[in-house]
């Protein structure tokens, strides 16, 4: 193996994870979806 390969087969890049629980991402998304919509409203922006 080159240098570059060992080095590239370690390094994350902080994308999403395969491994993480959906449900949670699927409600926090939705949250800060309400939380927005809830501050755009607020602030009379709409």
């Amino acid at each position: 193996m080159t240098a570059h390969s060992v080095t590239a087969a370690g390094v994350r890049t902080g994308g999403p994870q395969d491994d993480g629980p959906k449900i949670f991402e699927h409600v926090m998304g939705w949250t800060l979806v309400v939380v927005v919509a809830m501050l755009v409203t607020q602030l009379g922006l709409l």
